[in-house]
């Protein structure tokens, strides 16, 4: 916490603010910007960690602006706005910022972990909309083709509608966002489920003509270039050396009509990087081999499947490791990238980490880690869900919503990671998932998996395998 106070003579800037984070979250900068006499208040709020590097105060070079900063920028953690951890979507934490910060404030942006923002870069742009109209501002993303993700909007044309990219930042004025906290109030939103948050939150501003569309803003950026007010850099952390090999146990659920035509995939793909893996099947199958679990096949759900699999992971019939992975068979995977991004979280904790989904979540509903992705799971918390009690309620139920229910009565926060995916990457915004190392896709449908395995999976220079 910080306090800036300036004499009227002297103009001054901040060089940049460099707001760095260690794991996934989203974050709100929150600006009160008054024209008169340059005089501002800088709020920043920061979801889990933050460190704030104050660089440089230069001088702006023109005598007759004369500004003022006054107060302390004050750090709000996103998860302490209440005790619902659903305010990640956040349209369920709109009428608590309204209700607290709309007076004071001009401006809400919100960023992503490892966004950097240049601060009076941002300030400049920001100034540059009138805060009496209803703006919403960020880096233009727009679908090539009509995508399952977004439930195939736009089909006719999927270019025409834009959504922000979170890793730029993404900004509304607080006209616009004091009326969304009071609409999400009194209107029920036409899905239960979030899947993909950037997209659905720009249906919900746009509201079907009656909103803004997304403005785009050349100064929000992902890549360093001039003029650039934010910059990014990656969402695969270096936190040290990956873990190694004998610490993930990866389970690959199957059944017998896909052991020829999907599980071929996996062998000629991924299963080489994998320490320990077996495959989960109906029947046994000696040629692959699988193992069967004594759970029937179900068209859908698994659930019957995967808590066999859970339990199976803590007995004395596999290797004992720290962390648990399952997968479908059909799920195009990196576990090179994925043990090194377990470095970055401790397994002796309680972690479920995937891409993240919600359901019901604006009335008190859950997150869960969508199991096509791929679900990852400390041994901490396979050994609590199990020993909670915590079951289906049937065989073919949606086994990650299932576990996604489960975590959160318990209390085990479900961790997000954009590298995830549940769909191919032609689902996906070619320049979004460019400027990512993903880790998973899921989905063998009119694409040639192994051909995007080399393409999107594929370390070309791979580290030395522990």
């Amino acid at each position: 916490m910080y306090t800036f106070t300036y004499k009227q003579h002297f103009s001054i800037a901040f060089q940049y603010i460099r707001i760095h984070l260690l794991t996934n979250s989203i974050s709100v900068l929150h600006f009160n910007i008054c024209i008169y006499q340059c005089m501002i208040y800088i709020y920043i709020y920061i979801y889990i960690y933050i460190y704030i590097y104050v660089i440089k105060l230069c001088d702006l070079g023109h005598f007759q602006s004369f500004c003022f900063i006054q107060g302390n920028p004050v750090v709000l953690l996103l998860h302490e706005l209440s005790q619902y951890e659903g305010d990640w979507s956040v349209l369920p934490a709109l009428p608590h910022l309204s209700a607290t910060y709309g007076q004071s404030a001009s401006w809400f942006f919100f960023i992503e972990e490892e966004t950097r923002v240049l601060l009076s870069a941002l300030l400049q742009v920001l100034n540059r909309y009138p805060v009496q109209e209803e703006w919403f501002l960020g880096k233009r993303l727009h679908d090539n083709d009509a995508s399952i993700i977004h439930h195939y909007a736009f089909s006719e044309d999927p270019a025409s509608f834009g959504y922000p990219d979170p890793a730029a930042g993404w900004a509304v004025s607080t006209l616009l966002l004091r009326r969304l906290a009071e609409r999400i109030q009194h209107e029920h939103l036409k899905s239960d489920f979030t899947i993909d948050l950037k997209h659905e939150l720009a249906l919900y501003i746009w509201e079907e003509g009656n909103g803004p569309q997304l403005t785009a803003v050349p100064q929000f950026c992902t890549e360093m270039r001039d003029n650039c007010a934010t910059t990014f850099t990656t969402y695969l952390p270096n936190c040290g050396d990956p873990v190694p090999k004998k610490d993930v146990f990866v389970a690959v659920k199957t059944c017998q009509k896909f052991h020829t035509e999907r599980v071929p995939v996996v062998k000629a793909t991924w299963e080489k990087d994998a320490g320990f893996l077996e495959f989960y099947s109906d029947v046994l199958d000696a040629s692959i081999p699988t193992i069967s679990l004594g759970v029937p096949n179900t068209e859908r759900g698994h659930c019957g499947k995967t808590f066999a699999i859970l339990r199976r992971f803590l007995s004395k019939a596999v290797p004992k490791a720290d962390w648990l992975v399952i997968v479908d068979d059909d799920t195009l995977i990196s576990l090179p990238r994925l043990r090194r991004l377990l470095r970055c979280y401790d397994p002796k904790e309680a972690v479920s980490l995937g891409e993240r989904y919600g359901y019901g979540l604006v009335q008190n509903g859950y997150s869960y880690a969508t199991g096509g992705g791929g679900m990852v799971l400390s041994r901490v918390a396979v050994s609590r869900l199990v020993t909670s009690g915590c079951s289906c309620y049937s065989d073919d139920a949606p086994d990650d919503m299932v576990l996604g229910r489960c975590f959160t009565a318990l209390g085990v926060p479900i961790t997000h990671s954009p590298l995830f995916h549940q769909a191919r990457p032609d689902d996906y915004s070619e320049s979004l998932i460019s400027m990512q190392q993903a880790i998973s896709f899921h989905k063998h449908w009119n694409i040639n998996p192994v051909a995007v395995y080399k393409q999107w999976l594929q370390d070309t220079n791979p580290r030395d395998e522990l």
